[in-house]
């Protein structure tokens, strides 16, 4: 241990003030340093005590999600992390339906009205052209969370894989190898947002998918830019992905699953090819067998039958259940260090 002047018992509010991000908006997991991130997980440590209980630091602040696109685990994970703090929700789930957008009102006056009945925001939208709203926004709104855009960005949950990973590998992301498996990388938020922060603090990334839906242009540049440690590879069968995996010692494996609506053909499409991303408890236990390391298996949920071997739920390999318990911590920490205490 290096001695430093800080050097103390931990204090949340002196924790929060070297974070630093009060009143930012959150689009993609990079609009973070590598500071910035490193100092949302050491808050989340710090408020983990709490996230079955109560600890009141955001008591008066008001948190509005606004969902245009269905969701269970992010709408509620970020309301419990507020109710958690002693703050308060306004929630509107369909607003296409019950709120102003129905009668045709933008976004943009939709967003500007509802920071001022809130402190906070989180918002979930179909299409990432919501992205230039909240850029013409600016200060004129409340903090928004990005609760997902599009195809492109749900950068929340990408953080709370990485607190995942941070607390169950150690906080030296530099020593973590990930892969990303999916059949549909152009469509994969999720893991293209835990991509994303693996690369700002140094991990190394192994993409998975298919001919013809690989990684986005918008990702693929992010990546370049930040000079990440990132390779991709297109069409393996499911017994070349073992290999893999047990031959480069990669860590963890995240399944982002189908982002794909009911009804549409390409859900059908994602899941005929899903037998080559097929993980069974047997083949994690013969990469182990291999390598040496318990491989742990991601997932970003809902899940669905043949997307993986659900036995995996009672072994030592499943993570993606303590995902979701990690991601109330997580979210009271974005939302004091947005909020400010």
């Amino acid at each position: 241990m290096t001695l430093t002047i800080d050097f103390g018992p931990n204090e949340l509010r002196k924790q929060v003030e070297k974070t630093c991000i009060q009143g930012r908006h959150l689009t993609f997991i990079d609009d973070f340093s590598s500071a910035e991130l490193d100092n949302i997980f050491r808050t989340a440590e710090m408020l983990e005590p709490y996230w079955r209980s109560r600890i009141p630091v955001l008591e008066g602040k008001v948190l509005c999600t606004q969902f245009f696109q269905p969701s269970t685990r992010t709408r509620f994970s970020h309301e419990t992390a507020m109710f958690r703090l002693g703050g308060h929700v306004i929630t509107e789930s369909n607003p296409l339906v019950s709120s102003s957008a129905a009668k045709g009102e933008s976004l943009y006056d939709a967003l500007r009205v509802t920071s001022q009945y809130s402190d906070i925001i989180v918002l979930r939208h179909p299409d990432e052209d919501v992205i230039k709203t909240i850029e013409m926004l600016g200060r004129d709104s409340s903090p928004i969370i990005c609760g997902g855009y599009g195809n492109v960005t749900h950068p929340t949950q990408g953080l709370l894989d990485m607190y995942t990973a941070y607390r169950a590998l150690g906080s030296d992301f530099s020593k973590m190898t990930v892969m990303i498996a999916t059949p549909d990388l152009s469509r994969a938020r999720s893991g293209q947002s835990f991509g994303l922060g693996l690369a700002r603090m140094g991990a190394r990334l192994i993409y998975s998918g298919t001919t013809g839906l690989e990684t986005s242009d918008v990702i693929r540049e992010k990546l370049k830019a930040m000079n990440a440690n990132f390779s991709e590879v297109n069409d393996l069968t499911i017994g070349q992905h073992e290999e893999m995996i047990a031959d480069e010692g990669v860590d963890l494996v995240y399944l982002p699953g189908c982002s794909v609506k009911k009804g549409d053909s390409g859900r059908d499409d994602f899941m005929k090819k899903m037998a080559e991303y097929y993980f069974t408890l047997d083949g994690l236990q013969r990469i182990k067998q291999k390598s040496g390391k318990t491989v742990g298996l991601m997932h970003s949920l809902p899940r669905n039958d043949g997307e993986f071997d659900f036995s995996i739920d009672a072994s030592k390999h499943e993570l993606y259940f303590k995902q979701i318990a990690f991601s109330v911590p997580l979210r009271m920490s974005l939302l004091v260090n947005i909020c400010g205490v």
